[in-house]
């Protein structure tokens, strides 16, 4: 299994409405590692590393995000892979 890692910034409706648990919930039935965090623009910023198939499943998966949010933009970069032993919300 070849690890990649990934970044995906979110925007839209994503702060306020489970964006972060519903995506920690989702990387934990993927099987993927990483964080997602909220930041001061409003956005979501999310790390994902794994299997790539996994990862790229997660970021697909970040468009439909959680029953209240509304997602207008994911943007994904392909970045270095970190030390995470899971997925945690910041």
């Amino acid at each position: 299994m070849s690890i990649v890692a990934k970044t995906a910034q979110v925007t839209g409706r994503v702060q306020g409405v489970w964006f972060r648990k519903n995506t920690l919930q989702q990387a934990k039935k993927l099987g993927v590692l990483g964080w997602a965090m909220n930041m001061e623009d409003g956005s979501v910023l999310v790390h994902a590393q794994g299997d790539g198939e996994r990862v790229d499943s997660l970021m697909e998966w970040l468009w439909k995000g959680s029953p209240l949010s509304r997602v207008d933009a994911v943007v994904v970069d392909s970045v270095e892979s970190i030390s995470v032993d899971d997925f945690s919300v910041r």
